[in-house]
Order: C-alpha cells, then sequence, then structure tokens
C-alpha cells in the first residue's frame, strides 16, 4: 500500500512539474547515493566548480516525499535530469543521463532471485522509456546491466563514472585520515577499509543479531578484542563503513578500540567528503559481495573478501559472475582466523596480473576526467 501511494505522490508531482518551463542551462541531481561513493555528488562537486555557467542542484534524499513544491520547480526546470538510481524526468524533452553507483556484481531485477515478476518488468519498461543516456565503463557493464534491467545498447555512451575521479587524488592526507578517524601519528600505517554488502537480504536475523552485538564480521569466532591487537602489532588500522541499514543497528558508532574505527556519514557530511575522495588513502580493502571492489581495481592495492555468508547469498539472492571464489582478485576468508593470517601476509604481488585482469574488463575508458567526459557527452548530443 505504502509503495502504490508513494508512486501516486511521484505521479502528481510529476504532472503538476510538467507545467514548469525548461531552461536549457539548468541540471538537476537526483542522489540517491548518500555519500558512499555517490556518483551523483562527486558529479555535483565537479559542475559547481567547473561550469559556472550553469544552474546546477542536489536534491538528497531521493526518492522523498518530504521534498517541497521549490524543489519540484527545479526538477520541472532542468533541461538534464541526472539519476544514482531508477531514471526520472518529468518532460518529454528532458534528457535523463543515468549514473548507477556501481558495477553490478549481485544479481537485480530481472535476474535476481528474492525481485517479484510484475515490479521487474514495470521497473524495466521505466529504464527503457526514460532513460537518454546510460553512463558505462566497459562491454562486460553493458552486458550485466541489461541483463538485470533490459536496457538497449543504444542507450549506453562509454563516458565512465564520476566517482572513479576521486580515487587517484584524496582530498586529504593519509596522515590527516588517520588523525581524525583514530587520532593517531604513525608513519608505519597500513589503513583498511572494511565495506560489506547489504547483508539484511540474507534473511537471517541471526546476522542481524551478531552486526548488533558488534560482531560487524558477522563471524562465528568474532574477537574485537583479538582483532584489535593484531592491527596494533602490524601498524594497521582498520575503517569500518557498514551498510546504512546496518549502522542504524548501533546506538553508539563510536569505537572503543585503538586500531578500529567506524565511518559515520556525519564525518563525511561535515567535511562535505564523499567517501571515494577518502579511498585513495587506504592500503587495502576488505568487503563481501559489494561492487566497490571493481572500483578498489584503479588503486593496484590489496582486496581480501569475506566470504563467510558465500553460499547463503548466492541462494538468497545470487550473483551475476562465478564461481565467486575463482573469479574474485583476492584472497577469500570465513573466519577471524583465516582473517588475521591474511592480514599478516597483505601481498599486493601475489593478486596483482589477477587485478589487472579484472579492471581491464571493467573498465575500458581509462580516463582520469570522466566528469569532463561526461558533462561534453551530455551537452554535446542534446
Amino acid at each position: 500500500m505504502k509503495s502504490f501511494l508513494f508512486r501516486l505522490y511521484l505521479a502528481v508531482m510529476k504532472f503538476c512539474a510538467r507545467l514548469v518551463p525548461m531552461k536549457d542551462k539548468h541540471i538537476v541531481i537526483l542522489n540517491g547515493a548518500g555519500r558512499s561513493g555517490s556518483n551523483g555528488y562527486l558529479f555535483y562537486k565537479y559542475l559547481r566548480s567547473n561550469q559556472p555557467d550553469y544552474d546546477v542542484s542536489l536534491v538528497e534524499p531521493w526518492p522523498s516525499s518530504h521534498l517541497p513544491w521549490s524543489v519540484w520547480r527545479r526538477i520541472g526546470a532542468a533541461k538534464y535530469v541526472i539519476t544514482t538510481h531508477q531514471p526520472f524526468k518529468v518532460h518529454k524533452g528532458q534528457v535523463n543521463v543515468q549514473f548507477w553507483h556501481g558495477v553490478p556484481l549481485k544479481r537485480m531485477g530481472l535476474m535476481a532471485f528474492n525481485t517479484k515478476r510484475r515490479d521487474n518488468h514495470r521497473n524495466a519498461k521505466l529504464w527503457r522509456k526514460q532513460t537518454d543516456i546510460m553512463c558505462s565503463s566497459s562491454d562486460l557493464y553493458e552486458t550485466l546491466m541489461s541483463a538485470c534491467i533490459g536496457i538497449e545498447a543504444v542507450k549506453y555512451q562509454k563516458l565512465g563514472f564520476p566517482r572513479l575521479d576521486s580515487l587517484q587524488q584524496p582530498i586529504i592526507s593519509k596522515e590527516q585520515l588517520l588523525k581524525d578517524l583514530f587520532a593517531a601519528v604513525d608513519k608505519q600505517a597500513q589503513i583498511g577499509i572494511y565495506m560489506p554488502t547489504f547483508r539484511y537480504e540474507l534473511a537471517d536475523s541471526s546476522v542481524m543479531v551478531k552486526i548488533k552485538a558488534g560482531n560487524f564480521f558477522a563471524f562465528a569466532d568474532f574477537s574485537g578484542d583479538e582483532l584489535n591487537s593484531a592491527l596494533k602489532t602490524q601498524h594497521q588500522y582498520l575503517i569500518v563503513k557498514l551498510h546504512p541499514y546496518e549502522m542504524r543497528l548501533f546506538s553508539d558508532l563510536n569505537s572503543h578500540y585503538s586500531n578500529i574505527a567506524f565511518l559515520n556519514n556525519s564525518y563525511l557530511e561535515q567535511h562535505d567528503y564523499d567517501l571515494y575522495e577518502l579511498l585513495g588513502d587506504t592500503d587495502f580493502l576488505m568487503t563481501d559481495f559489494s561492487s566497490i571492489y571493481f572500483d578498489y581495481l584503479h588503486l593496484d592495492k590489496p582486496i581480501i573478501f569475506i566470504t563467510n555468508y558465500l553460499v547463503q547469498y548466492e541462494k538468497t539472492r545470487g550473483l551475476l559472475l562465478g564461481p565467486y571464489k575463482e573469479v574474485v582478485p583476492g584472497q577469500c576468508v570465513e573466519t577471524q582466523a583465516e582473517l588475521l593470517a591474511g592480514l599478516q601476509n597483505l601481498d599486493n604481488k601475489k593478486w596483482q596480473q589477477k587485478r589487472a585482469y579484472w579492471l581491464a574488463l571493467t573498465d575500458q575508458v581509462n580516463s582520469s576526467n570522466n566528469c569532463a567526459d561526461i558533462f561534453a557527452g551530455m551537452t554535446g548530443k542534446y
């Protein structure tokens, strides 16, 4: 019922916004990706700094039923409507530029095991009808996305993604990041970041219970004290960036460990940072089934894959590539004991060739200025 009412609300507001005349140099960015590798937010920052002739509006969170009419007027006035999730526009003459928010690793839409056929076909129709430019990075990306949402090949343009521009040029130094999150000064520091996917989809309440209790890996043999001690011995520092849903499970997101820190959205918003503007300062990544690992390949740094719920996730939602342990370019661990052993052997060379192989498959654009390429592509064509 809530879903129906929200669709009705959008339909009414779209009709009203359609009465607002469009303006050629107006751009609106509907950002549903927060501050965790948000193509929308990073493109907004680029436009504000580099395209002063354009009137640019950032709308977030999106979608929302709490937007004032003044925001809807801006949406109606925009010639270019940029989205990070589903495509959206109110005028036929508007240009929808679709960024999406990651190279798909997990099944979604038409390919997922946990979606409804009716919803999938309605969404596929929406994508085909409203998307004008689908930003892409490779043939593989286009194949995976089209399998999931049914979008035609003619919609794609290999223009890259705004989030990739930020990886090689961190907005602050590694020393400053260490000081901000760990209140530490350590010339030998190795900073790692752990970014799991949306584990609520496992439909396993025991996983959420473990996470809420502070076991953010949901390991059967988890010990925060033991993990922190091992990190401290090796001059390693671990940033934990949980999915927003999991972050809400914690009443206190302040870590009580010297070498483990939670990265809160408040820190990013307070400093006007996106996560990807900090990733270049890290030395290794830990994830499970998040597509962030495809982007992290640009840094050519070690990646550890947490696979304690691999079989369960494959059955519940499914993955687009497999066998998983043969595909991923890094060591896979299922327990904390295996993780601690892996942290002692962060060999940047062992998996280097496999990382390069997957980088070539997922990024054929290989540009250092994706934002400029996207702006030129969308304004040059329309």
